[in-house]
């Protein structure tokens, strides 16, 4: 469901742009789609799976935050 939301919202510095509030799995994937600085990486895709997973409820939305972040951090993205 694309309402799911974490418990604590995640704060996101991409390159060029103001850094982007990350709500939940729906957002999380907007982002992995548009803005990820690079789509490859064992984390991204485990990122971008859980987060799925997640809105189709086979998966915990806080299980989908630990591999956004993860990802994140992969990228050497600001994650607050």
């Amino acid at each position: 469901m694309a309402t799911e939301k974490w418990n604590n919202p995640i704060s996101v510095g991409f390159e060029n742009t103001d850094p982007r509030t990350v709500l939940g799995p729906f957002d999380a994937l907007a982002c992995l789609a548009d803005l990820w600085p690079d789509a490859r990486g064992l984390r991204y895709l485990k990122a971008r799976s859980a987060c799925r997973a997640a809105l189709d409820g086979r998966k915990s939305v806080e299980e989908a935050r630990a591999e956004f972040v993860a990802a994140a951090e992969e990228a050497k993205l600001r994650v607050n």
